[in-house]
């Protein structure tokens, strides 16, 4: 690989084809051979992202004054998301993504916790088990300590565990809607009541769910409570840029008032420019991310978003009614959005994991318990019944076709 700087620049033609070679062994997310990375909703709105991002490609959204346009936008974008979320008197800001909404949250908490309790100078966080690893990353670099508890049977965060782990360094706790990893939403009510009685700080992790999740809900689905409207939620973090289906570069982050969104801004003006304030942990933040994910909103509005959490449900009934015709396979947990977690107690499941990826499906493992995981997302519908067939070939695999018998009903553990 020849790292030096060119001389002389080269044709764009020259070098798209150079780029389109280089990524011909990148993941073929355009057949749905995925479970994570790529949220594609159909081509028209990735047409959208991509014209708007180019629109604004050059603006800076830390340079708001100098680009009201992104201002507008902005705002515009967190107040859609926040009328989902009951979040009326709420407020917000768009960071880059889920795991730099995470870090504001905690950050914010730490912040209040200094004002609020000054007698706390470990201050730690309670999660369940199932907490994205953004958590932790972020305790990290706040010097802050994350205390993991076990989840309950069903995967979902275990109320009385999470109360009996709290003490007196605790100032947040930590929920998810849903989980990354299994796909089930933590009961974030009664979380929310030990929160409420503790003087605490709770944070929801909607990143995957928070844009989606309330059109399931708007569609006719389930879907239990995670938002502003439960006692106790202070803060939600949700990615646009995932269930939103808006370009990469986009999330938010929003608080129950104004006043706790502004435990997440850092002032300084010890130099010769005068005061620097921001309320995200980047600097520059693209502004053609905020563009696109204005434009994608408006394009699809509610009508839209419906549709595409129809499609993304129906591809978890049909993955899961499939599933339960392959012998040994089980669903972990109750999903309650459109991402499912399966294994199996009658042969090794990451070994079929292997077997799915020698035939070109990137498949997710878990790892406890061990399992195979799925975001189901619209580029999916058609090639479900091609995935479940590379599975069932999978395994005949690793078993050498001789699978126990399993009753052909969706199995929860």
């Amino acid at each position: 690989m020849d790292s030096k700087f060119p001389q002389k620049g080269r044709k764009w033609d020259d070098l798209q084809k150079q780029m389109t070679e280089m990524s011909q062994n990148d993941l073929d997310w355009q057949h749905g051979r995925h479970s994570a990375f790529v949220w594609h909703a159909n081509d028209e709105v990735k047409e959208v992202s991509r014209k708007a991002y180019s629109m604004f490609i050059s603006t800076n959204g830390l340079g708001k004054i100098v680009f009201p346009s992104i201002l507008t936008m902005e705002q515009e974008v967190i107040a859609m998301v926040l009328s989902n979320l009951n979040g009326e008197g709420a407020a917000g800001h768009m960071t880059s993504g889920g795991t730099e909404s995470i870090f504001l949250a905690v950050k914010a908490a730490r912040d209040w916790a200094r004002e609020k309790k000054p007698d706390i100078t470990q201050p730690e966080i309670i999660a369940p088990s199932s907490a994205h690893p953004a958590l932790n990353k972020s305790a990290h670099y706040l010097g802050m300590t994350v205390v993991r508890v076990p989840t309950r049977p069903d995967f979902r965060a275990d109320v009385d565990a999470i109360s009996n782990a709290i003490n007196k360094n605790t100032i947040l706790l930590y929920a998810s809607a849903p989980t990354f990893s299994m796909g089930v939403i933590d009961p974030i009510a009664d979380l929310g009541r030990v929160a409420q009685e503790k003087n605490l700080w709770l944070h929801v992790d909607a990143c995957v769910g928070g844009i989606l999740g309330p059109f399931v809900r708007k569609a006719g689905y389930p879907v239990p409570d995670f938002d502003f409207s439960l006692p106790g939620v202070t803060s939600i973090s949700a990615d646009l840029h995932k269930s939103g289906f808006t370009a990469k570069g986009a999330s938010t982050i929003t608080f129950r008032n104004q006043e706790l969104q502004a435990y997440t801004r850092y002032d300084f003006e010890d130099w010769p420019s005068g005061l620097y304030s921001s309320l995200t942990f980047t600097g520059t933040n693209p502004g053609g991310a905020i563009a696109a994910a204005w434009a994608v909103m408006n394009f699809l509005g509610e009508e839209g978003y419906i549709e595409l959490a129809k499609i993304s449900m129906q591809i978890r009934k049909r993955l899961e009614k499939g599933l339960a015709q392959i012998k040994g396979i089980k669903v972990w947990g109750k999903p309650d959005l459109w991402a499912v977690a399966y294994g199996s107690d009658a042969y090794d499941i990451l070994s079929v994991t292997y077997k799915m990826w020698e035939r070109g499906w990137m498949v997710a493992p878990n790892s406890k318990p061990p399992g195979i995981h799925f975001m189901a997302t619209p580029v999916h519908a058609p090639f479900v019944d091609e995935y479940l067939d590379a599975l069932k070939e999978s395994v005949a695999d690793v078993t050498g076709g001789n699978t126990p018998d399993s009753p052909i009903e969706v199995r929860y553990a």
